[in-house]
């Protein structure tokens, strides 16, 4: 007769399997807390563990996520200003950040402070991350003057999809050649 385990037991190795997974995952990428709960889920369902429920395994992953939050191995306040501000160095505009964050699974009220905190910092932040991108994929006013008609359009477009208003794309693509200079000088 084959002997049938503890379900207390089993638990109790499951959580220190979810702490470890989650402190691995954690040194290697720093994720927010819905990028690590989302880990954990798929990692115990690769290795399933005999007579337990998935809801016990979701409130256990609940347990070591409140855990590592409260000793502070996890902040989603820190990752949303951390991506927020490599993403501006990088050029995106606020409503990809804004949506980047929100995919991420990061709360609303942390993705609205860092949003204030930017527009407190650059009132015009937007279009100095526009003349990064056009410098970064040589558009607009980083084209050579012959050449800017014939793609206005195409270059408008590019800055839309990267998810600037066309206030801003329209302000930023009139530039004149010498101004862009003087401006990339300065960022």
């Amino acid at each position: 007769m084959i002997p049938i385990r503890n379900k207390k037991k089993t638990l109790e190795v499951t959580v220190e399997e979810m702490r470890n997974f989650a402190f691995t995952y954690v040194e290697k990428y720093a994720p927010s807390k819905q990028q690590l709960k989302t880990y954990l889920l798929k990692k115990y369902l690769k290795t399933s563990v005999p007579n337990v429920k998935k809801q016990d395994i979701t409130n256990l992953i609940e347990i070591v996520l409140s855990d590592l939050e409260k000793n502070r191995f996890i902040n989603d306040k820190f990752y949303s200003e951390s991506k927020a501000k490599s993403m501006i160095q990088r050029g995106n505009s606020i409503n990809k950040i804004r949506s980047y964050l929100i995919g991420k699974g990061i709360n609303d009220k942390f993705i609205t402070d860092t949003v204030n905190n930017i527009r407190d910092k650059n009132s015009d932040q937007d279009f100095f991350s526009a003349i990064k991108i056009c410098k970064k994929k040589r558009i607009g006013p980083a084209r050579t003057e012959d050449n800017r008609s014939l793609f206005y359009k195409k270059d408008i477009s590019l800055l839309a999809r990267n998810g600037f208003d066309f206030e801003t794309s329209k302000k930023v693509m009139d530039i004149k050649k010498e101004d862009f200079l003087k401006i990339i000088k300065l960022l």
